[in-house]
């Protein structure tokens, strides 16, 4: 089957993968919330143990890390305040890594992201990671890109969950990740299918 180029392709623009050392690492919505209940993600565990050897490895090479939490409000399955809503300990925080609050998809819309990157002297490459691939990692990376920066999708630490079509058949987690992966790849970010794919 025939396939089109790319926009990022035929726009020229660079398509090589950022160096871990030389970027900023943001872990969006890591949250208890996505891995029981009604908004469990098809492969949550493997995504969340990938988040955690990318987070291991910006540590090791001394990248600034953020994290963002979704806040969906007292009682909610996004309460922060909540263990369900808290972020999951394999990827927990540390001291001195930035905890961002959002209450929309793209975490850069009315949040302090851009500022706290500005303010860790953070270049224009981002790493991301976390839930949902085809919802806040694909609008974070179309934020990301609107603002200038140049933003990495890490693949296999993302993931999303089954979802209607419009004509209500379902739609595969697998196919809903790719779609999005491809969303993204198609302009906004580039995508490293694994945390090693990232050059040291």
């Amino acid at each position: 089957m025939p396939v089109s180029p790319t926009l990022r392709d035929a726009l020229g623009l660079d398509n090589r993968l950022p160096r871990l050392a030389d970027a900023t690492v943001v872990l969006i919505d890591f949250q208890n919330t996505y891995r029981t209940g009604v908004m469990a993600l098809e492969g949550a565990e493997a995504a969340l143990a990938a988040g955690a050897r990318l987070l291991a490895a910006a540590r090791r090479a001394g990248t600034p890390v953020v994290h963002v939490v979704n806040d969906g409000g007292p009682g909610s399955l996004y309460d922060i305040r909540a263990d369900i809503g808290a972020i999951s300990p394999q990827v927990a925080p540390v001291d001195g890594e930035t905890v961002v609050v959002k209450r929309f998809p793209n975490a850069f819309h009315d949040t302090e992201l851009d500022k706290v990157l500005r303010e860790l002297g953070a270049g224009t490459d981002l790493v991301l990671a976390g839930f949902m691939t085809h919802m806040c990692i694909t609008f974070t990376a179309q934020g990301a890109f609107n603002l200038g920066y140049r933003p990495t999708v890490v693949a296999e630490a993302t993931a999303t969950r089954n979802l209607p079509a419009p004509d209500g058949t379902p739609v595969p987690a697998a196919t809903l990740h790719a779609a999005a992966l491809t969303t993204i790849g198609d302009l906004f970010g580039t995508i490293a299918p694994t945390v090693e794919d990232l050059p040291a």
